[in-house]
């Protein structure tokens, strides 16, 4: 028997009306175990209506109250990180400890937005001019709303709405409807921490709700994340009805492992970074670019072993389990798909995973951990995104075009250089065109306070996530002069105003 999931307006959990679901899937066992309700145009509506009505006295709410809330909802939190966590992995297929690392980087988040009274502040001049004073201040946009990807449910819906609620404004969710439970369940617990009704809208749905969202004249800004022709999609969508829009798309994160590396270390760093949640992280390692054929063979001689060993299963058999299936049975077509299109074009499969099959488990979407070798830049599995567990290794045979191969691809969202020479590692930093850097870090994911973004077509707005940039996305300054009778001089001045 399945559950019929709900969206989260006004408040409460509401039926959906539109009369369509989609299913949500165990990827472990490849059962369905949920619907969700996938809303018209009339159900956004309603969610932006309620969103619009409620906003305004919540951006009129002094900036500590509102820090107050984001301290509630940072301790529930904790409190329900296990109920979480299981949630989660339900859906999505992650391990346990993934799950609550998912939870915890969108915690942080939330802690950092507990400073929203500084970073809301703006500036002032005295004396500007004769008698005359200057000062700024940052106002929240209204209603803002962001699309989210399945692979992070927890972390990136609360990049996206805690930032924008601790503002001031009112915010719109639409979730994967792949796994929606928890951001269902991250609504309840911000109503619980204190948010007026309203404020926080979860509005599952597929392209029409995203359409609806789009063209929505009440909604001033969209936050997305997911693929890159979607990425591009919405950006340009929004903007053209008028919206200020970020968006970041797909990624191809190259680790280049340099001669004097340590090997042992960078072998722990490409297994965790190339296979941990199946490889559906936008910030997974996927090629692997060691420098040199010494440096190749090395690599190749201690990875392969390593990755023939990894644990494979549901995240019900606890920390026995390296990771699980991927979400959906689609993506695990697809990824098995461009493995079988790597060894087509010539690629060396040094360990295949395509034949994994587990006792009691043969209808999950499980995909077994894929080493390539050989892989040459003109190669599908070396252009695509693969988001499962495949790792490519391209051979270079200098740093000069290990550099290359990562800042010609046309994808820019993270990279990483594993060296022990610091001239190496610094000019890796200033030149890659990547917007985030690892030196000796296999996943460069910055801490709350500094901002998440990657370029080229990665990309797509100014301002990146969460960081200031998050606080400067979701609000716009108003500069304002003043001057009092005292000071002003009798008559009109047709000149340009100076402050001489």
């Amino acid at each position: 028997m399945t559950d019929n999931l709900a969206h989260f307006i006004d408040g409460s959990l509401v039926d959906g009306t539109s009369g369509r679901f989609a299913d949500v899937f165990n990827p472990a066992t490849g059962e369905v175990q949920a619907k969700v309700p996938l809303a018209s145009r009339e159900e956004i509506d309603s969610a932006v209506a309620s969103a619009k009505a409620a906003q305004p006295a919540w951006a009129a709410t002094n900036p500590q109250k509102r820090a107050r809330v984001m301290m509630n909802f940072v301790a529930l939190l904790h409190q329900n990180m296990d109920i979480l966590a299981e949630a989660l992995s339900s859906e999505h297929g992650k391990t346990i400890p993934d799950a609550k690392g998912d939870v915890i980087r969108g915690l942080e988040v939330a802690e950092f937005c507990i400073g929203a009274p500084h970073l809301l502040k703006g500036e002032y001049t005295e004396g500007a001019g004769p008698g005359i004073d200057m000062y700024s201040m940052r106002q929240p946009l209204g209603v803002v709303a962001g699309i989210t990807p399945f692979n992070f449910p927890a972390m990136i819906p609360m990049w996206k709405f805690c930032p924008a609620i601790a503002a001031g404004n009112a915010f719109i969710l639409k979730p994967s409807e792949r796994d929606p439970s928890v951001p269902l369940m991250l609504a309840e617990l911000m109503q619980q921490a204190g948010l007026p009704n309203g404020i926080l809208q979860v509005v599952n749905g597929d392209k029409e709700a995203v359409d609806a969202i789009l063209e929505h004249e009440d909604i001033q800004a969209i936050g997305f994340v997911g693929s890159t022709p979607i990425a591009q999609y919405i950006y340009s969508k929004g903007c053209e009805h008028g919206k200020r829009v970020q968006c970041f798309g797909g990624a191809k994160n190259h680790m280049i492992i340099m001669p004097d590396a340590d090997m042992d270390q960078a072998v722990d760093a490409l297994v965790g970074a190339g296979y941990g949640a199946a490889g559906e992280r936008c910030m997974a390692i996927s090629v692997a670019v060691p420098v040199g054929q010494e440096t190749a063979d090395r690599l190749i001689e201690k990875l392969a072993p390593r990755v023939e060993a990894l644990k494979i299963g549901p995240f019900t058999a606890g920390d026995d389990v390296d990771f699980g299936p991927v979400v959906t049975a689609e993506a695990k077509t697809r990824v098995l798909g461009l493995v079988e299109r790597g060894v087509e074009e010539g690629a060396k499969l040094v360990v295949d995973g395509r034949d994994f099959k587990m006792q009691g488990y043969e209808d999950g979407f499980f995909v077994g951990a894929c080493l390539f070798d050989n892989v040459t830049k003109d190669m599908d599995i070396y252009k695509t995104e693969i988001f499962g567990p495949v790792l490519s290794t391209v051979r270079a045979e200098t740093y000069e075009e290990a550099l290359s191969y990562a800042m010609d691809h046309e994808y820019g969202n993270g990279t990483a250089i594993f060296t022990r020479d610091g001239d190496t590692a610094r000019d890796f930093a200033n030149r890659i065109n990547i917007g985030m850097v690892g030196i000796n870090v296999p996943i460069p994911v910055p801490l709350a306070y500094h901002t998440f973004g990657g370029w080229k077509k990665s990309g797509f707005g100014d301002l990146n996530q969460h960081g200031p940039d998050a606080f400067r996305f979701y609000t716009r300054t108003k500069t304002v002069t003043s001057r009092w009778p005292s000071g002003i001089k009798e008559g009109a001045d047709f000149s340009i105003p100076t402050m001489g």
